[in-house]
């Protein structure tokens, strides 16, 4: 409530940016239903009071929580293998998955455990996202031709009984699909202030009841149509799960929760940066938790933050989170008088409306660019991306194995550090003299680790130590440049200690170079500092150069 009070002028503008979103959000709401396979008035409650509830007790001005359609996709791949698609007990779990994930949401509230999302890298993400946009979109692809199509634990099955149907496709469904799509997409492009999809789902429904479209004694191929939904405000349920389907929601309430909360952080994070506004991740933590809480205790689906509305809100001018009471408070009123009108809304209009929605969502340049910037990374994208469609629809798998591969990655990053044998640069600085073609000072070798030396990599760097040494064997002096060195452990103390040694019976003396006050102490408490003398520490290479030449018998000469 830190925006209170506000002003005639901004509340105008959230009144206005608040009717601007639940224009979207109503016909969004439904078709995010479908694709979950839940009946639309679930994804019609959880536009109304989670939408209210997130925006009171988030950080965020501009985040719009409600339903998404990678998130649908989610809950539908997590509630399949349980029950039915379009059952009571798919709909009961569908609600206990939502209180489950508000659960969770709580605990990274309560205990401030917003760093999870970090294990799961923005390649990983996007991998993931562009999967997920190819299964919604196939998965829609069977309502527009008007066919039954299937849902199975096979995607490539799938595909195959929509190949073996496609003899009877239902060519109105067909056209009314297409015409809406290139409609959603063209009004986006040159119309983006309309509701083009309220106008077109609103369009359609009239359409199909005016031309009974839906009637099979007018016509040989009826639409399928939404049909009844309830009015007036959504009934409180129980949500809490017993303990059996505690652990069968677990695995998908853990991938909703995880990568949920990343999104949502990252569209609020991304709306903050350009409005200007300090964000806290914990208080959208509480935030979401609530809105969760909220959606299951009113019988809706599962919700998250929405980039789409939410970019929407902030470009309609919303001032505050007073823009998403507003909106919630427009789905309400249409909740309590206007769902007749889309009583013959057809369901071929919702899957366009949805994969318009995705269309934005997947770029494939992105993953591309990935692999250009580094290849690891893009590595761990196309791996997401490959495996969420080869698991498909068990998307935890897709997401899992996508962590898992840039956990690795981090890990073999950690245990293999960049080390450098520097040279003198023209511009006087040691930089690394094998990318810039330096000359080397064989009297005191520089090398220098980027990074932490740890029990993970004592190993790799004491053999690049020793391969440095290969490299130059009349070198009788080392500097090991602890400039790049930020954290050192035990491990690498005692392996600092055991190279001190061996370099020592081949002649060679180590010298520690800018060693940072937290390492040195770590190096006296390991007994480093009394073993090779204290006269053996300096501030900077040159003194310790400096050092080493008066060391040396006057009658020798001293050249690089």
């Amino acid at each position: 409530m830190a925006w209170l009070p506000i002003g005639k002028a901004g509340l105008r503008s959230d009144v206005l940016a608040g009717l601007t979103v639940a224009l979207i959000l109503i016909p969004q709401s439904m078709a995010y239903a479908e694709l979950a396979g839940l009946p639309v008035w679930m994804g019609l409650y959880a536009a109304f009071l989670p939408v209210i509830i997130g925006g009171l007790w988030g950080s965020s001005n501009h985040l719009q929580t409600g339903p998404g359609a990678t998130m649908a996709l989610v809950v539908s791949s997590s509630l399949m293998p349980l029950a039915a698609v379009g059952s009571a007990e798919y709909a009961a779990l569908a609600v206990q998955l939502a209180f489950m994930v508000g659960a969770l949401w709580a605990l990274i509230a309560v205990f401030r455990l917003g760093f999870i999302m970090n294990f799961l890298s923005r390649p990983v993400i996007e991998g993931f996202i562009n999967a997920g946009g190819i299964l919604i979109g196939l998965s829609q692809v069977v309502k527009i031709l008007g066919i039954e199509g299937a849902r199975s634990d096979s995607l490539l099955a799938d595909l195959v009984v929509l190949i073996e149907q496609l003899g009877s496709v239902n060519w109105i469904s067909l056209a009314m699909g297409a015409v809406s799509l290139v409609l959603l997409l063209a009004g986006r492009r040159f119309f983006p202030r309309i509701p083009t999809a309220l106008l077109v789902a609103a369009g359609f429904a009239f359409l199909t009841y005016t031309l009974g479209l839906s009637d099979p004694e007018r016509v040989r191929q009826p639409l399928a149509i939404v049909g009844a939904i309830p009015a007036g405000l959504p009934r409180p349920v129980w949500p809490v799960p017993d303990a059996g389907n505690l652990i069968r929601l677990m695995p998908g309430a853990l991938t909703f929760a995880l990568i949920g909360f990343m999104e949502t952080c990252s569209v609020a994070r991304g709306i903050a940066a350009r409005s200007h506004q300090k964000l806290s991740v914990n208080q959208e933590a509480v935030g979401q938790a609530l809105a969760s809480f909220c959606t299951a205790f009113s019988g809706g689906q599962p919700i998250n933050g929405s980039f789409s509305r939410s970019a929407l809100n902030f470009a309609s001018g919303a001032r505050s989170g007073l823009a998403a009471v507003f909106t919630g408070v427009f789905v309400l009123v249409f909740l309590l008088f206007c769902t007749p009108l889309f009583y013959y809304l057809p369901k071929t209009v919702l899957a366009a409306i949805i994969i318009a929605a995705v269309i934005k969502l997947m770029n494939f340049r992105q993953l591309a660019s990935f692999m250009k910037i580094d290849k690891a990374d893009g590595s761990a994208a196309w791996i997401t991306f490959a495996a969420t469609l080869v698991f498909a629809p068990a998307l935890e798998k897709g997401i899992l194995i996508g962590a898992s591969v840039s956990i690795l990655i981090h890990l073999y990053r950690m245990m293999r550090p960049h080390v450098a044998v520097l040279g003198r640069h023209s511009d006087g600085m040691l930089r690394d003299a094998d990318l810039h073609h330096l000359k080397i000072d064989r009297l005191l070798l520089a090398i220098r680790l980027d990074g932490r030396l740890f029990f993970a990599n004592t190993s790799y760097f004491e053999d690049q130590v020793h391969a440095a040494l290969e490299r130059f064997p009349e070198t009788r002096h080392v500097a090991i440049m602890f400039n790049g060195i930020n954290e050192i452990d035990s491990s690498g103390t005692e392996m600092l200690k055991e190279l001190c040694g061996q370099l020592s019976l081949l002649g060679v003396s180590v010298l520690f170079v800018g060693v940072k006050s937290h390492a040195l102490k770590v190096l006296r408490a390991g007994g480093l500092e009394s073993i090779i003398g204290p006269e053996n520490f300096f501030g900077t290479y040159d003194h310790a150069l400096d050092a080493v030449i008066a060391r040396m018998p006057s009658e020798m000469n001293y050249n690089i």
